[in-house]
């Protein structure tokens, strides 16, 4: 008998891929009223997320706020949170030269080598670099543009991404 591969996993940022954020460089800026950010927090979200064939991560600075806020109104259980630790000086100094996100480091090492999926706002093609050569596992370094969040086409990447083996 063989052991199932870990299913890969999927960290999840929270402002700007589940709440949107800022506007769309390309129109004009939009009202929004109290509250309208909130209302992308639908029940399809969630059961959209909850379909991918992987591990759902919080990677957000909500940490514990995202099961509490963010998970019950688009309907996923508890999720794991992943801790920022407090930086090390040489590692700052490092990704600012670099132009990594803070996150990333602590992303690959939350990892293991696991397959993972991350979604971010502020992901560029240093973290993408800096992953490729850190981890030891696949990834899939996904950007998604603040102002607009997920879409079915990132969706469909995902999807496609962590169906591949």
């Amino acid at each position: 008998m063989t052991a199932q591969p870990e299913r890969p996993l999927l960290f999840l940022d929270v402002d700007g891929p589940l709440l949107p954020f800022g506007e769309d460089p390309h129109r004009a800026p939009r009202g929004t009223a109290p509250g309208a950010r909130w209302a992308r927090l639908t029940a399809t979200l969630g059961s959209r997320l909850a379909a991918l064939p992987c591990e759902l991560v919080w990677a957000t600075t909500w940490e514990e706020e995202a099961n509490a806020e963010v998970a019950p109104r688009i309907g996923l259980p508890r999720l794991p949170v992943v801790r920022w630790p407090e930086p090390a000086d040489r590692d700052e100094r490092e990704d600012r030269w670099f132009g990594l996100c803070w996150k990333t480091r602590t992303l690959v090492s939350w990892a293991g080598g696991r397959p993972f999926a991350w979604v971010d706002d502020e992901i560029t093609g240093a973290d993408r670099e800096w992953v490729a050569t850190h981890h030891r596992g696949r990834a899939l370094l996904h950007r998604v543009e603040s102002y607009r969040g997920l879409t079915d086409d990132d969706f469909t990447t995902l999807e496609r991404w962590l169906r591949s083996r």
